[in-house]
C-alpha cells in the first residue's frame, strides 16, 4: 500500500493531479482509521496505463473512455492523423533550422519564399550579409545561400569568355526597334550585361543610351567593346540595382530590358520601372513564356523550380494592361536567338572537366541544355513593346 506522497513519487505526478484522478474515479484510495489515503499496486498500474494513453495524444476524458469500454478505433485514427500532421510540421521546422545552420540545402525554402514573399525574401537575404547583387543572383541561380559562393564562382568560370547569359539576336532587337513609334530620346537599358544589345542600339538608333547593370566586370566588358567600336561617347554606363534605379522620375523616353526583368519578378519590374518613363514613354521588355497550354510534365517541373512565375503571353499581357501599359506589339524571339546562346555554351561545357567544379552549377547547366533540346518550342522568350498609359488626372 502507498500513501499519496509515495504514489506521486512513484508515478511522477503531483498530489493534486492524483486527487483529480480520484475525483474522476480513475483510481480509488482506501481510507485508513487515521483518515489517510492508501493506494494499491492496481492504482499504480492504472496511473501508468493512463500515462501511456496520454502519451498517444489522448485527452484525459478520452483515456477514461478507453479504460471504461472497448477502444474507439475511429477516435484513435483521428488522433493518429493529427499526430502525423504535427510530426510533419516539426520535421519541416527541423529541416529549416538545420538548413539555416548550413547542415543541408535551403533550396526548396528559398524557392517557396521567392514565390510567396519575394520582396520580404530579398530584404531578409540582405540582412544576412549578402549584397543586393549576391542576393539577386542567389534567387536567380544557386537558390541556396549555403552553397552560393562556390556556385557563383563556378558559374562565372563556365561563362568566362561568353558574351550572352541568355538568348538574344540582332534581328529580334531590330524588329522591336522598328516597332517603336519614337526614334530618338533618352533610353535606359536595364540588365545590359556585357553590352551585346547596348552596342546594337548605339549603332542602329539615335537614342542617348544609359546602360545599367549590377556587375562591374560586365560593364567593363561593355566599355571596352564600346571603345573598340568608337561608340563610348554614345553610352553612359552605371553600376546599380534594377530594383532601386538611381534616376529622376519621368527621365526616360524608353526603357529596354531583354531577358533580365524576371530576376526581380516581371510584375514588380512593370510596377517599379514605370515611374521613370515620361508620360508617353515606352518599355521594351522580354519574358520567358509558355507557347502551349499543354507542355510536357518534365518541362513544367523544370520551370516550376527555375521560373515558377512563368505564364502564357495572354496572361502576361493582362498583367501589363493591369500595370498601366498599352501593348503596341509583341512577338516570339527567333530560333536564332537561342542558337546564339546555346551553341557557344554547349561548346564551352564540352571543354570543361567535372573535377574542376565542386558545386552543382555545371550539372544544372547540362540539365538546362537537355531541357532546351527536348522541349524548346513549348516555351520561349516573348518580346513586348509597351506604351505607358497616362493616368486620368494627367490627361
Amino acid at each position: 500500500m502507498y500513501r499519496i506522497s509515495e504514489l506521486a513519487q512513484k508515478v511522477g505526478l503531483s498530489r493534486s493531479t492524483l486527487l483529480y484522478y480520484e475525483k474522476l474515479r480513475l483510481i480509488s484510495a482506501k481510507r485508513q482509521s487515521n483518515g489517510y489515503r492508501r493506494y494499491s499496486d492496481k492504482d499504480v498500474q492504472q496511473v501508468k496505463l493512463l500515462q501511456q494513453l496520454q502519451a498517444g495524444g489522448l485527452t484525459l476524458k478520452e483515456c477514461q473512455a478507453c479504460l471504461e469500454a472497448q477502444i474507439d478505433r475511429e477516435l484513435l485514427l483521428d488522433r493518429l492523423n493529427v499526430l502525423d500532421e504535427e510530426i510533419a510540421q516539426k520535421q519541416k521546422a527541423r529541416e529549416l533550422l538545420s538548413s539555416m545552420l548550413g547542415m543541408n540545402s535551403m533550396k526548396e525554402w528559398h524557392q517557396s519564399m521567392d514565390k510567396e514573399a519575394p520582396s520580404a525574401h530579398l530584404e531578409w537575404l540582405l540582412k544576412q550579409g549578402f549584397s543586393e547583387k549576391q542576393a539577386l543572383r542567389l534567387k536567380w541561380l544557386s537558390k541556396d545561400m549555403n552553397e552560393h559562393d562556390q556556385y557563383m564562382a563556378d558559374f562565372e568560370a563556365i561563362f568566362q569568355g561568353l558574351d550572352r547569359l541568355g538568348p538574344s539576336d540582332e534581328g529580334d532587337s531590330l524588329k522591336a526597334l522598328r516597332s517603336l513609334p519614337i526614334k530618338s530620346g533618352d533610353a535606359l537599358e536595364i540588365g545590359c550585361g556585357k553590352g551585346v544589345t547596348t552596342l546594337f542600339l548605339a549603332k542602329n538608333s539615335a537614342f542617348n543610351l544609359t546602360a545599367l547593370d549590377n556587375d562591374e566586370y560586365s560593364l567593363s566588358c561593355l566599355k571596352e567593346k564600346a571603345k573598340e567600336n568608337a561608340l563610348e561617347h554614345r553610352i553612359t554606363s552605371i553600376c546599380a540595382s534594377m530594383t532601386a534605379l538611381p534616376f529622376e522620375q519621368g527621365q526616360f523616353d524608353l526603357i529596354w530590358s531583354e531577358g533580365s526583368a524576371y530576376i526581380m519578378g516581371i510584375k514588380q519590374a512593370l510596377k517599379s520601372w514605370k515611374p521613370f518613363l515620361k508620360h508617353d514613354g515606352y518599355l521594351v521588355i522580354s519574358d520567358l513564356i509558355w507557347l502551349t497550354n499543354n507542355p510536357d510534365t518534365e518541362a513544367i517541373e523544370f520551370w516550376q523550380q527555375n521560373y515558377p512565375d512563368m505564364e502564357t503571353s495572354e496572361h502576361r499581357i493582362k498583367d501589363m494592361i493591369k500595370a498601366g501599359y498599352e501593348v503596341i506589339e509583341n512577338f516570339t524571339q527567333s530560333e536564332q536567338s537561342w542558337r546564339n546562346y546555346l551553341e557557344p555554351l554547349k561548346q564551352k561545357i564540352a571543354q570543361l572537366d567535372d573535377k574542376d567544379f565542386t558545386s552543382n552549377s555545371l550539372n544544372d547547366l547540362r540539365k538546362e541544355l537537355r531541357i532546351h533540346e527536348q522541349y524548346l518550342g513549348q516555351y520561349g522568350y516573348q518580346v513586348f513593346i509597351l506604351k505607358k498609359q497616362r493616368l486620368k488626372h494627367e490627361n
